[in-house]
């Protein structure tokens, strides 16, 4: 068994897991990286293995940065089957469409300004086509791949439909029978809407995300006065609130949290608009997937709460409608994605508003390095959008509450209750979190001195050896070598 490590390696997009096994490849995840747009486009259009030799594909949740090149991945020859949970597929099949869509207009963007004809990533018909590819399973339902090699899911309580994967192996080359788990994105315990997270157990191994590794969050409880008050304060002031939100989990928590928010008396009622089509038909999909729902949600759904319309709550749907919404009177809230600022709507309505100071930006969600996002959170100013500079005078507030990630303390309970590791990969995360996160790591009684934790680069590949241990390998095929040569120098994250 081998594992080559191609996507979310020192970095937190773009992930992709290629499992060598018997004979047979296995991908987990197949995300868009996202960060500076002239390498992202060029990191996405090339794959650091040949698709056409995939045999299988496990995905763990409907996030673009991992799921966001899977119609990519089988317009350039892949033809196996995808697996996930039944809501991911429900997502999947709204996302990636509009992912076509956005690379389409993209694209149309680039060859009228270049005067050069500009190839989409993929189009809306290639989202639709990879959809058939798609298999979709029930949590905890043993899943046979082929002989020897099986995996479950697990809820991962991060979106809807999110699952970590539970693996049960036997390595034919060492004659071994593992357990290694993968955590996808893992979520926060106690956040509305969804089910808490689960628990993997008795693990050989485990590649885990570690995003927020260096990082504890606010309870979303301890600042729900402070949140409260700043938007009453913006309110006040005749200032609109602009929220970047991914479309799907985010937009929906926001709009829990002030339709509660209202009915408890705490801010005024004001309009909100949630400026993404996306949005909306992902809001859709929620209501058909009660079983992802905690009880508190469910007991709301029993009594007739809607906690995502009505109440002043306007999903717009035209152009025009998201444009009406620069000379809208008084104050609103928008809701637009992407959660990053990379993408959509939101972009045109930083640029509109950013320069007003009576406006607010919440920020709610991490923010990748080189995106919109995480220069509004860095206090850059000006800021690019659409190739010109906007200067910063609204006041741009962070909430680290709102994120759908574990904290450092969630990361380290899940993985200290994983078993008696022997080796652990750290994933989706960047550098300085991934460093903090090994040191806490070693304090925990279920890492021995002999567990080694990796943080690998993007391209290494290990190996499991007959001691049960995996080793670095340089066995990396020519497709992966011209990839990441091609990579190198360029800003990217294979320099670290």
């Amino acid at each position: 068994m081998k594992i080559e490590f191609s996507g979310a390696a020192r970095n937190v997009t773009g992930s992709k897991h290629l499992l060598h096994l018997n004979g047979k490849k296995i991908l987990l995840d197949c995300g868009l990286f996202q960060g500076r747009r002239k390498i992202s486009e060029k990191w996405n259009r090339m794959f650091p293995f040949d698709p056409k030799t995939i045999d299988y594909m496990v995905l763990s949740h409907a996030h673009l940065d991992h799921c966001g090149a899977i119609p990519y991945l089988v317009k350039e020859g892949f033809d196996g089957p995808i697996y996930c949970t039944h809501a991911t597929r429900d997502l999947c099949a709204i996302m990636l469409r509009d992912s076509g869509y956005i690379h389409e207009k993209d694209a149309e963007h680039m060859s009228k300004k270049t005067g050069k004809v500009v190839e989409p990533l993929y189009t809306v018909a290639d989202a639709e086509k990879c959809i058939s590819n798609f298999r979709s399973v029930n949590y905890h339902q043993r899943i046979r791949l082929f002989d020897g090699v099986y995996f479950t899911f697990h809820d991962a309580g991060h979106i809807l439909g999110s699952a970590m994967e539970e693996w049960e192996i036997f390595d034919q080359d060492t004659k071994q029978q593992i357990r290694f788990g993968f955590s996808g994105d893992l979520g926060r315990k106690c956040l509305p809407i969804l089910q808490d997270r689960e628990q993997m157990e008795n693990l050989d191994f485990l590649i885990t995300e570690s995003t927020y590794g260096n990082r504890l969050h606010d309870e979303i409880a301890e600042v729900e006065i402070e949140f409260a008050n700043k938007i009453k304060e913006a309110y006040d002031r005749g200032g609109k609130i602009i929220i970047p939100a991914f479309a799907m989990g985010r937009t929906q928590e926001i709009l829990y949290m002030f339709k509660t928010l209202m009915a408890d008396g705490k801010i005024p009622h004001i309009p909100i608009f949630v400026d993404s089509p996306l949005a909306r038909k992902a809001t859709e999909v929620f209501s058909i997937h009660p079983e992802c729902f905690d009880d508190e949600m469910s007991d709301l759904m029993d009594k007739g709460v809607d906690p995502f319309y009505g109440d002043g709550v306007q999903f717009t749907q035209s152009v025009d409608e998201s444009k009406a919404l620069n000379k809208f009177p008084g104050s609103c809230v928008i809701i637009s994605a992407s959660g990053m600022c990379e993408f959509g709507r939101i972009r045109h309505h930083l640029a509109n508003h950013l320069g007003d100071k009576k406006n607010l930006v919440l920020i709610v969600g991490f923010q990748a390095e080189n995106t919109l996002g995480r220069k509004l959170v860095d206090s850059e100013n000006p800021v690019n959008i659409f190739g010109d500079p906007h200067e910063v005078k609204a006041e741009i507030k962070i909430y680290n509450a709102f994120s759908g990630h574990a904290d450092q303390r969630g990361l380290l309970e899940f993985a200290a209750n994983a078993g008696n590791l022997k080796d652990v990969f750290l994933v989706h995360g960047e550098e300085k979190p991934q460093k903090v996160f090994m040191e806490k790591l070693r304090e925990q009684d279920n890492i021995t001195e002999d567990c080694d934790i990796y943080a690998p680069l993007p391209g290494e590949t290990f190996e499991l050896t007959t001691d049960m241990k995996f080793r670095k390998t340089n066995d990396i095929n020519e497709v992966s070598q011209n990839f990441y040569r091609e990579c190198e120098g360029e800003g990217c994250m294979v320099n670290y």
